[in-house]
């Protein structure tokens, strides 16, 4: 249960993440707040008293409160400017040379986004495996339903539920993980040679997969703030494309999260377009904050925004189990999507249902959330340590652990991507998250795994070869 003066600190933390709020801003006063808010001033206090037992904020007497200065601050990076056109992905080979590199264990993993197995409830994912199998009945043993289990379908109508997302079971499909998911829904609502709506840059394996199918690409500028809503409804209008392929919620690699107002803005053009939004979710619950934020499908009437997500991110990438929410407009789609879906490893789904109704998730979560923000603050300061003196620009999120990084103009990603891996580093160049090399300047870092003295190594040789580059 999130408490009102825990809302209201994740809001005005928000905005300090965002720098609406500048270090050393004097905040409204209790009364003041209070009165703005329409709570009481007990409500008031408790909000600034968490936020600065987060550091955030801090009192000054007879003076009131204010942004406290943030030791590692740095400029936000930039994002080039393009004309949006439908196109292929051109870099199919470099993607798939990169996403097989990204994934090797015996390197230092800043390559692909995944949490440390420090972070996995390994011992409440055995018990509830353990009861799941103990307590599931004979026909569990036999094909399963494609559309999945009903007890992992119920199990997740209710988890939602508690974060204010109303989604009912027979809506629900499960599979074999969110890039499944999307794969199915991309293959069963656009065919080869169709253009796909995505914001850049964006995630480089979605862009493979999308390569892989043989679709089209209408790139739309993103950054920081969020997406270009006016050039995304513009091709929308057009009828250009008829599928939109994007991420609200902590994108991969920005980091950014729309706003409400943002994510009811995307959900009316959907609906006023006819142009089907693919809602991959996926970072959705790794949240800083207490409250999880919504998706793009609370604000959806008509059932235009497909909603996906999986465990991958949030439990553990080993976890293969996700799902796609379905709307009205799509029931007719359903045969189909059944007769496609793999089915997913019953005592997985059934694991994973124990592993919701006894808390053990949700209390997970509520760990996970702090140690997260705590962790990827520890990455930003040692990254703007070593790197001290370059002129870089990194990103702060609300949420998630990509860190998106721009190096200085004569830096390409590619050559530090190369020579990382002579060194037995891994890392992700941003030439993979668009088109025309307009990110090879960048690169984007796992923060996912404790900030240890090898990866702390591995971030020292990184600058260490990009000063010497420069000198």
């Amino acid at each position: 249960m999130t408490f009102q003066y825990q809302r209201l600190a994740d809001q005005l933390a928000q905005k300090i993440y965002q720098h609406e709020l500048q270090p050393q801003q004097k905040l409204s006063s209790l009364r003041e707040f209070a009165r703005q808010h329409k709570v009481s001033l007990s409500t008031a206090q408790q909000c600034y008293e968490l936020l600065e037992a987060k550091g955030l904020i801090y009192a000054k007497a007879k003076s009131g409160y204010f942004v406290s200065s943030r030791q590692y601050q740095s400029p936000m990076p930039e994002s080039p400017s393009f004309e949006s056109m439908p196109r292929q992905v051109s870099n199919l080979d470099l993607q798939n040379q990169i996403q097989t590199a990204s994934i090797q264990s015996h390197l230092t993993p800043l390559g692909a986004i995944q949490l440390s197995p420090h972070l996995i409830p390994v011992d409440g994912l055995r018990r509830s495996l353990q009861r799941a199998l103990k307590h599931c009945q004979p026909e569990d043993f036999l094909y399963c339903n494609k559309q999945g289990h009903q007890q992992l379908r119920q199990a997740l109508s209710d988890h939602w539920r508690e974060d204010g997302i109303y989604v009912a079971s027979e809506d629900i499909f499960i599979s074999n993980g969110c890039m499944p998911a999307l794969s199915l829904l991309i293959q069963q609502l656009s065919k080869e040679g169709d253009s796909i709506l995505i914001p850049t840059p964006t995630f480089n394996g979605q862009l493979q997969m999308l390569a892989s199918m043989k679709r089209k690409i209408i790139e739309i500028p993103a950054d920081h703030r969020g997406i270009d809503l006016e050039r995304l409804e513009f091709f929308m209008q057009q009828g250009s494309a008829k599928l939109c392929l994007l991420t609200a919620n902590f994108q991969n690699p920005l980091g950014y999260c729309l706003s409400n107002t943002q994510k009811q803005q995307i959900a009316k053009l959907a609906q006023q377009y006819q142009c089907f939004i693919l809602e991959d979710d996926i970072y959705g619950e790794c949240s800083f904050q207490n409250e999880r934020p919504l998706p793009i499908r609370y604000w959806d009437q008509q059932g235009y925004v497909i909603w996906c997500g999986s465990v991958s991110k949030s439990l553990s990438t080993a976890y293969r189990v996700g799902w796609f929410c379905l709307g009205p407009q799509l029931d007719d789609l359903r045969p189909q999507l059944l007769a496609n879906n793999v089915g997913v490893n019953t005592p997985l789904q059934l694991g994973l249902a124990d592993f919701i109704y006894s808390r053990g998730y949700r209390e997970h979560l509520d760990r996970l959330r702090p140690q997260l923000m705590q962790q990827v603050e520890q990455y930003r300061a040692c990254i703007l340590e070593t790197f001290k003196g370059i002129p870089i620009a990194l990103s702060q999120s609300q949420g998630g652990y990509a860190l998106w990084i721009q190096l200085p103009d004569t830096i390409t990603g590619l050559e530090l991507y190369y020579l990382a891996q002579e060194q037995g580093i891994n890392i992700v160049p941003g030439e993979v998250f668009g088109e025309d090399q307009r990110y090879q300047h960048f690169l984007r870092l796992n923060a996912g795994h404790a900030l240890t003295d090898e990866i702390r190594q591995a971030i020292q040789q990184l600058a260490d070869w990009v000063r010497n580059s420069l000198n």
